[in-house]
């Protein structure tokens, strides 16, 4: 397990890449990213400012990634988040999960992101034409992520 959070920008393919060069047991690598947006909720945003609680956050993330690992037999787990101000089109997040085979990778890397969404302690701030604004949780990622409590 491999957890990051870090201002820098990042290469998503490179970090696919990485999950399977470790191993060549790995028969799935499945990353996925999630891109900072032009828009939000029917408004445009011109930016993000990401904040986080150094330590809790990496602590929480730790645990996400733990209970993967506990439920698939996964052979790499990575999450990388950015944090501080980011731009449209910017990679924010990776997640990587690595396994023998490919329906564990889908069902960690799933879990990991419904997770991450709703119990991660990240603020986002978008910057838009009517000012800043903070983006508040959505339902519907509140949903996703029950769904794992009932498995």
């Amino acid at each position: 397990m491999r957890i990051r959070v870090q201002v820098e920008a990042f290469d998503p393919g490179a970090e696919l890449n990485a999950l399977h060069a470790a191993n060549v047991g790995v028969g799935a690598a499945l990353g996925f990213v999630g891109y900072v947006r032009d828009f939000n909720e029917g408004q445009d945003v011109a930016g993000m400012f990401l904040e986080h609680y150094p330590g809790m956050t990496e602590k929480a993330l730790a645990k996400i990634a733990a209970e993967a690992e506990q439920r698939w037999p996964l052979l790499r787990l990575e999450i990388l988040h950015r944090i501080g101000q980011l731009q449209p089109g910017e990679p924010i997040v990776f997640v990587g999960t690595a396994s023998a085979h490919r329906q564990a990778a889908f069902d960690a890397c799933n879990f990991v992101m419904d997770y991450l969404k709703t119990r991660a302690p990240f603020w986002k701030q978008e910057q838009g034409g009517d000012g800043p604004r903070w983006v508040e949780g959505r339902c519907s990622d509140k949903d996703a992520a029950q769904r794992w409590d009932k498995a």
